[in-house]
């Protein structure tokens, strides 16, 4: 008894640093969601004072590139990377530009928090791309999920006043998320899969504003902000829901693991349905709420379906009669 309790003592230390770390990475995981819900506290007002969308993602990604290198720098890590990585960057830039244009496309047709959950549905696409182009076998639940969410979208899809539904904003924004999903995907089946996620982010930063800027030039040109908090807000734009937001991910992932900080990752959508509703008026029905459950719900089953299925299985299993 003396031996375990004091084999309990000296163990308690290493507990206390794994509890403290735990709690550490669900504040990372929450403050990741969170930053990149505010997405639209930023850009909403730089579009109510006529600024384009190529303009405000431009300087986003610029400001953001800097802020990321800065970081890099004071780490001293290396910006080395072989020619073989440049094409896979650019691939992974294009599907970001998608992405981030799609989704800023459609706060012009809807509610930017239900933008927002629209954009959240991405694990879904993620599952249907590894699906119909990787031929990755899905289970009975991930099924579920996608008709929860496809039933969440559907929710959110009809507008409070009439049974229409408004095609072309859900479309562009689930466009959004398929994007997303690109990133995604690509990432975890490319070359650079295994890159320090801070060299892979600035890079990605890096062609992203290249992009943005080629586009702004061939349709008129960069726009200059048109007042000195137009800059304040490009410069959260950049630094909170971007650079922030990839730092804490990743030091989320570190402490908690991917499943825990994907599940904190309802935040997001939540984050922005409060500022929608709370900041610019947005309405808030009922049926809005409840498409937004679903989607929270069936995104939530998707990455948790091994963790489900491996306690069904168990209990099953523990329920079993012997001589069956």
């Amino acid at each position: 008894m003396r031996k375990y309790s004091k084999f309990a003592y000296l163990c308690a230390p290493i507990n206390r640093y794994r509890q403290m770390n735990r709690f550490k990475g669900v504040l990372y995981g929450m403050a990741t969601s969170v930053t990149f819900g505010l997405i639209p506290l930023f850009t909403l007002p730089l579009m109510g004072k006529g600024m384009v969308y190529d303009s405000i993602l431009f300087y986003r990604f610029l400001f953001a590139s800097m802020a990321l290198g800065t970081v890099m720098l004071i780490k001293k890590e290396s910006f080395r990377v072989e020619w073989k990585d440049v094409p896979v960057f650019v691939m992974l830039s294009v599907f970001y530009t998608f992405s981030s244009l799609f989704l800023l496309w459609g706060y012009g047709y809807m509610g930017a928090g239900v933008a927002t959950t629209l954009h959240f549905t991405y694990p879904v696409f993620v599952t249907l791309i590894m699906f119909f182009i990787f031929r990755e076998r899905s289970s009975w639940l991930t099924w579920v999920a996608i008709a929860l969410a496809v039933g969440g979208v559907a929710m959110l899809s009809l507008p409070s006043g009439g049974m229409e539904a408004d095609v072309a904003g859900v479309v562009i924004v689930l466009l959004s998320a398929v994007g997303y999903a690109s990133y995604i995907t690509g990432v975890n089946k490319s070359r650079v899969r295994n890159m320090n996620s801070r060299k892979l982010a600035f890079y990605v930063f890096v062609f992203t504003t290249v992009i943005f800027g080629c586009k702004a030039v061939f349709c008129g040109g960069v726009q200059l902000p048109p007042d000195p908090a137009s800059v304040g807000n490009l410069a959260l734009l950049a630094v909170l829901p971007t650079v922030v937001s990839n730092i804490t991910l990743v030091l989320a992932v570190q402490n908690i693991g991917g499943t825990l900080t994907s599940v904190l990752g309802a935040l997001e959508p939540l984050t922005a349905v409060c500022i929608g509703a709370l900041v610019f008026g947005e309405d808030f029905t009922a049926r809005e709420a409840g498409g937004i459950m679903l989607v929270l719900v069936a995104v939530t089953l998707i990455i948790l379906t091994g963790t489900i299925q491996g306690t069904v299985s168990k209990v099953f299993r523990k329920i079993r009669p012997r001589h069956a």
